[in-house]
């Protein structure tokens, strides 16, 4: 078998997808609920993402899922084009487009995008699942899972939620203290080096002990409807019916739908490649995912979720993290927790029904530690400034928007302390009495140009300049036209002007550096 379907690493991944699936159930509910859409959409849109697309996706590790980056485009877009129905064409469009992006080649967006950046995006997904789920685990859900924007649907914020200490619900409250402790333990190496207990996970052990715990509790403690998972209890295939929701035909005309698939399109692209460069980067054997056919997966994913009436799907990094950390190896765990949401929904909707919110908060609360330890921001700290401020930069701007937006701000920082390092660094000035020395460093561009026209202003009459290009890779137009122009205006300042191999021939360097790396790869 290919790697891709290893049966020797059957029993890591159908361990693996069992703690996928816990992490997806509620999120799946939970991001429906923020998208204003049926809720069997958001487990339309799991099943489909688990099933489907890690079927097709070159990605070992990867699963994908309703993202919670898309809920509130996908809220208000049902608002704007009026019914579900009509909204759900949209999403079968922006698969079209995602599947044509695979096709020409827009997957290789993904690796323009550093690393600083990315991992400041894992760490600020795990504080965000921490500061999202403490009022879970306590009992306090007035605001759904998948929400992991700033401003919340409930009308409070990431950190004033929080303060909600007095609405905790005691039965809640012990449920997710106990299961932590679980969770806590079962990462110890007693633990894992134990041969009988080293194979139970440690999630299914917590949700079973928040079942029983509920069971067990005294009238006053017991954990009431809202506090625990709410799923539709279909029953059997026929019923399933019922609930799905199909797009109408004229829908796909309308301008409206084709301008919000585009829209979904775009960011749904953007998303998956920014949890395919981190997921590959959590990866312990650094497997390299294909991201052109990751695209072509995803709108396959999507065309059928809408025609099966589900919300769009993206690689989510909260699943992909569980995965990694659960042990998965091969994209059988991600299938294998499509399958297990789909039977459970099907078969024993009651069961899931009984499990408490504040059991499966106490998961995510594993996971967003896992994603933001402090070993992290200790290490970006000492390699230096150029690393630091651009991760800490996007963690604050990812929890105070959310996670397109941060990313974004995060890149544009990383972009301008690049460009402010290589300003300062571009160009050397050594002072030799009236000998002026330029040393040209690596790579000079167009906005050296006004440092280095402020050194020319200082030259007089007499004076000696000697412009030294013997470590520069490569020259911007710019830059070598204004030295023409000095050199030329030089002789009539009596000016004496040194040429050290600033060449025509480094403008183009570079650029036929990369067309040959470009063939050799």
């Amino acid at each position: 078998m290919s790697k891709e379907f290893d049966l020797k690493f059957l029993g890591k991944d159908l361990s693996s997808s069992i703690v996928v699936f816990l992490v997806a159930l509620p999120l799946c509910l939970g991001i429906s609920l923020v998208s204003e859409a049926p809720l069997i959409s958001g487990l339309i849109a799991g099943i489909v993402g688990g099933i489907a697309v890690g079927s097709i996706s070159g990605s070992r590790l990867g699963v994908s899922g309703p993202a919670a980056g898309l809920a509130v485009i996908v809220a208000d877009a049902i608002k704007d084009i009026g019914s579900f129905e009509v909204f759900i064409a949209a999403v079968v469009i922006a698969g079209i487009i995602q599947v044509i992006l695979g096709y020409v080649g827009a997957g290789k967006v993904a690796f323009y995008f550093p690393s600083s950046v990315i991992k400041g995006m894992l760490a600020a997904i795990g504080i965000s699942i921490i500061l999202k789920q403490i009022p879970h685990a306590i009992g306090v859900d007035k605001d759904p899972s998948g929400d992991f924007k700033f401003f919340q649907t409930d009308g409070e914020t990431t950190f004033s939620e929080l303060l909600n200490f007095e609405n905790y619900v005691p039965g809640a409250l012990m449920v997710g203290l106990v299961c932590l402790a679980i969770l806590i333990l079962w990462e110890s190496k007693w633990i894992k080096g134990n041969k009988i207990l080293g194979m139970v996970p440690g999630p299914l052990l917590a949700v079973f002990a928040g079942i029983g715990l509920n069971h067990w509790f005294p009238e006053t403690l017991v954990i009431t409807k809202e506090h625990l998972v709410s799923i539709p209890e279909i029953g059997s295939l026929s019923g399933l019916s019922d609930y799905l929701i199909h797009p109408k035909l004229a829908s796909f005309a309308k301008f409206k739908v084709i301008k919000v698939g585009i829209v979904i399109a775009i960011i749904a692209s953007l998303e998956t490649l920014l949890c395919v460069e981190a997921t590959d980067r959590l990866d312990p054997r650094k497997n390299i995912t294909p991201t052109n056919r990751e695209l072509k997966a995803q709108g396959f994913g999507n065309i059928i979720s809408g025609l099966l009436g589900g919300i769009p799907v993206t690689q989510v990094i909260v699943r992909s993290s569980a995965n990694i950390q659960a042990g998965g190896r091969t994209k059988l765990a991600a299938i294998m927790h499509g399958v297990f949401l789909f039977g459970t929904v099907m078969l024993i909707p009651n069961i899931l029904n009984m499990i408490p919110l504040s059991a499966l908060a106490a998961i995510l609360l594993v996971i967003g530690f896992k994603l933001a330890k402090p070993a992290m921001f200790k290490r970006l700290y000492h390699e230096g400034q150029d690393q630091f401020i651009p991760f800490v930069t996007t963690i604050v701007a990812v929890l105070f928007t959310d996670l397109l937006v941060g990313i974004l701000i995060g890149l544009l920082v990383g972009i301008g302390y690049v460009l402010f390092t290589n300003f300062r660094s571009a160009i050397v000035l050594e002072q030799k009495g009236r000998h002026m020395i330029i040393h040209f460093k690596k790579d000079v561009f167009f906005y050296n140009r006004a440092e280095l026209m402020k050194l020319f202003s200082q030259l007089e009459s007499g004076d000696e300049l000697t412009l030294d290009g013997t470590k520069v890779d490569f020259i911007d137009h710019d830059i070598f036209l204004a030295i023409q122009d000095f050199v030329n205006l030089s002789k009539e300042k009596e000016i004496k002007v040194n040429v050290l191999e600033i060449t025509r021939q480094k403008i183009t360097f570079v650029r036929q550096k990369n067309e040959h790396q470009e063939i050799e790869h």
